[in-house]
């Protein structure tokens, strides 16, 4: 039986590793202990280690990076802790492979998670390490689903005690390893969730109908934003993605466009500004760049 700390350090760190699946050394430091030394940060993963929680890859391609991730062993204890209710375990699993193949990918995801808490911390807001829920799956029939790379959950503050909003979003993180097409078809895809209404199964006892309504108002009030996020391309890749995200953007209803505020920007400019600069490109404008955070994004 490990030996979780009762100060919740461990708690912690194990909890944010479950959920965003692989993280790095530093990543890891940022996200959960940014006011210690580093090398506390490195003492509480390896004691992880030692306790059978955790366990790492290392990837000779990234400079020899060490990234994390939990053992099956650690999935099983992370899923009992409160805050993660309702967590699935990742798909990469215990599989030291199958996380090294996937380093990339779900590292970049981490970091531009990792800027949104940060970007946070400095404003004010709130946006927590759990905040940041990779791959909820959204069903759309027929076997078929959205699975975004993250939902994000955002408190904006305001000027007064009484003054903030929930922001919520959908986070796609393009890192140019598949064509504009396909990028543009997710647009298409979160369209199709937004309309997407399940079939009724069987009829009410008492013969009442209720009403049908899409699948999304059962978890959300509003429609969440998108976000695209764009890298491992220059500034030629990313305008050429835009460019096929517009396309699918004036295909879409045009209900849609009005209501899902639908916004792009490379990782490089949120690394450097902040996701809260005005750094995001809309889908109906070429022009144009907004803050995801103000009221005129959506």
């Amino acid at each position: 039986m490990a030996a979780i700390d009762t100060g919740g350090g461990d708690r912690m760190a194990l909890a944010v590793l479950a959920q965003h699946r692989i993280a790095t050394t530093e990543q890891m430091h940022l996200m959960t202990a940014p006011g210690v030394r580093i090398e506390q940060t490195r003492r509480r993963l390896l004691k992880l280690r030692e306790e059978g929680l955790v366990d790492r890859v290392t990837l000779p391609q990234a400079g020899r990076t060490r990234a994390w991730f939990v053992t099956q062993y650690g999935a099983e204890v992370a899923g009992g802790f409160a805050e993660l209710r309702g967590w699935r375990p990742s798909r990469l699993g215990a599989d030291r492979t199958a996380v090294r193949l996937r380093a990339g990918h779900v590292l970049t995801v981490t970091e531009t998670a990792l800027a949104f808490v940060q970007d946070a911390r400095r404003r004010g807001d709130v946006c927590r390490p759990l905040d940041w829920i990779p791959e909820v799956y959204h069903p759309l029939g027929s076997g078929e689903a959205v699975i975004p790379d993250a939902l994000l959950y955002y408190r904006r503050t305001g000027a007064g005690e009484q003054d903030w909003s929930m922001l919520r979003a959908f986070v796609e993180v393009d890192r140019a390893t598949m064509g504009p097409e396909r990028l543009a078809a997710k647009l298409r895809a979160y369209e199709r969730l937004y309309r997407y209404v399940p079939m009724p199964v069987g009829r009410p006892r008492g013969g009442a109908i209720q009403e049908a309504q899409e699948e999304w108002r059962r978890r959300y009030p509003l429609f969440p934003r998108l976000l695209f996020v764009l890298d491992g391309t220059g500034s030629a890749g990313v305008e050429n993605r835009l460019s096929a995200l517009r396309a699918a953007a004036r295909l879409a209803g045009a209900d849609f466009i009005r209501q899902v505020p639908i916004l792009a920007a490379p990782l490089a400019d949120l690394l450097r500004d902040g996701p809260s600069a005005p750094v995001w490109r809309p889908t109906t404008a070429t022009e144009l760049f907004v803050s995801w955070v103000a009221p005129s994004a959506g």
